[in-house]
């Protein structure tokens, strides 16, 4: 299938080049920026619901936030909507002073009450972007009292709970939850009490740079410059996301000048086109991490010898130097590397007499049978295949299940999966809790409390004494005692066998046509695009 993908894609490109000497060139509009990316797991524009990077660096160029963060300094705060902040003496409340001349794409102006209306429905509709929110203290039925509107251009947030207030302001300025909707506009789409939700999924309401066009599931997302953008038009008239999952065509495309920007493509392609005078090739850290998470709703995950015998099933260093270069580095530790709180790394490697030993332990001489999720693409597949490969020299006989974002992730929201191999773990906040709140916070192990957005709550890992260290950490005030409680919460978390082990963390290549101007990568997804252009 994939090599007839390919084919076709050459096959069109031919026939393209034939029609005309005018496109041997093959140059994209001046005016227009083509995006050549996999949408897979482009599952919803409801910036209440998506869940994903790809649909970030969509949401952003459609929504404004308050603030944003800068690309080059992550502990940086920009202005946005808010032209500027403060927080109260005793961090708790934080009030934003909204810009005058913001307008929806509607012509209806942004005000404060717009901001509080989203962040209520966001609670309210409980889908995956209110998890953070809930983890602050935040709920359906204190949001409108705790978020508020003092007036049309000054907002209030009151912390529910003590908190440090920077973490508030970075979720609100990197996870794309924090976006202010149009709410007049989208609840003259309501149905059912959905607040929008249906029509949202594929419809925006936004002050962003950029309006929606069309979006076409797996094919293209398109959209147009929104003109009067309170910040200044964007450079670009147009921007066209191409979905294309075959990295060769991506970089046949890219290679002619068919696309200007890919994402997503393989290392072998990637170093190939590090040779070409006409392209870039940037290499952008991110905080997500590569994992192997296990649920412990499974009877054999549920054992901790088990999670440590898998702990001893993963070829770390194999994996990173044959199937990561491009796409990640080695790092074992649930708090991403860089940070001065995150610990070295421990250190485990492939041991499969020991992993045996502790399967007999706990009762499976044998080993046992069990699947794993993971993504059609690459590097998952292969990642996949390695671990399933070294599991099974101990006995434990994975079957491979693969699929779409919504297969894969969407079985493990519902608690519903045995092992997988994914990609998440937050990190895009430049402060240690960020990682730890994805990976390891989990407040409430119950069904019913559907914290979708933390992978400790999709794998039914919970330990109370955990959960309470992290808290404190948040509120340590002195620096020193700080790092030192991240490194026993480190410590801990080892200890208890955890339920998600990292193998590595996330490199994205970003492709682009050396023409394309200021066309940065954010390290949070948040690529913003209203001041790229081209340079010819």
């Amino acid at each position: 299938m994939k090599a007839r993908a390919i084919i076709r894609t050459l096959l069109l490109s031919c026939f393209c080049m034939a029609a005309t000497p005018a496109l041997l060139s093959a140059k994209t509009p001046d005016d227009q920026l083509i995006v050549g990316m996999n949408m897979n797991n482009m599952l919803s524009l409801d910036p209440a619901a998506m869940t994903g990077n790809e649909v970030v660096g969509i949401i952003v160029n459609l929504y404004d936030s308050l603030v944003e963060l800068d690309p080059e300094n992550l502990s940086r705060v920009l202005p946005s909507l808010a032209k500027s902040w403060e927080i109260s003496p005793d961090n708790n409340l934080i009030t934003f002073h909204l810009v005058d001349n913001a307008k929806f794409h509607s012509g209806n102006p942004v005000t404060a009450h717009d901001f509080a209306w989203s962040m209520k429905r966001l609670l309210t509709l409980n889908m995956a972007q209110a998890t953070t929110w809930k983890s602050y203290g935040f709920t359906a039925e204190n949001v409108e009292k705790l978020i508020r509107a003092k007036d049309d251009k000054t907002v209030e947030i009151e912390l529910p709970k003590p908190n440090d207030p920077k973490l508030v302001i970075y979720s609100l300025a990197t996870l794309g939850s924090g976006s202010v909707l149009d709410s007049k506009t989208v609840m003259k789409h309501e149905k059912n009490g959905d607040w929008g939700n249906g029509w949202l999924t594929t419809n925006e309401a936004g002050s962003g740079p950029f309006k929606l066009d069309v979006w076409q599931a797996k094919d293209v997302l398109r959209v147009n410059r929104a003109d009067g953008y309170w910040r200044g038009d964007a450079k670009m008239r147009r921007v066209i996301f191409r979905h294309m999952t075959e990295s060769q065509a991506l970089r046949l495309m890219i290679e002619k000048g068919d696309i200007d920007v890919a994402t997503g493509m393989s290392v072998p392609d990637i170093n190939a086109l590090k040779a070409n005078p006409d392209v870039k090739v940037e290499e952008v850290k991110k905080g997500t991490l590569y994992y192997v998470a296990m649920s412990l709703k499974n009877e054999e995950f549920a054992k901790p010898k088990v999670r440590e015998a898998v702990r001893y099933l993963i070829d770390y260093d194999g994996i990173n130097k044959t199937v990561m270069p491009g796409y990640g580095f080695y790092h074992q530790r649930p708090i991403q590397a860089g940070m001065d709180a995150t610990l070295p790394n421990p250190g485990y490697k492939l041991d499969v007499p020991k992993a045996k030993a502790l399967l007999a332990e706990a009762g499976y001489p044998n080993g046992f049978e069990t699947t794993l999720r993971v993504l059609s693409d690459q590097p998952f597949l292969n990642l996949a295949t390695a671990v399933q490969s070294t599991l099974a020299q101990a006995g434990i006989r994975a079957k491979i299940i693969s699929g779409t974002g919504n297969q894969v992730y969407g079985a493990m929201r519902d608690r519903k999966f045995d092992m997988l191999v994914g990609r998440g773990g937050g990190g895009v906040d430049p402060h240690p809790h960020s990682s730890l709140r994805s990976v390891v916070y989990n407040p409430d192990n119950s069904d019913e409390a559907k914290l979708t957005n933390f992978q400790g709550w999709r794998t039914s890992f919970y330990d109370a004494q955990l959960n309470e260290m992290i808290d404190q950490a948040l509120l340590e005030k002195d620096p020193a005692r700080q790092k030192q409680r991240y490194a026993e919460i480190q410590d801990r978390y080892e200890a208890l066998y955890p339920a998600i082990i990292p193998v590595s963390q996330m490199v994205d290549s970003v492709v682009q046509r050396k023409d394309v101007v200021d066309f940065v990568s954010h390290p949070s997804s948040t690529t913003r695009l209203y001041l790229v252009h081209k340079q010819r």
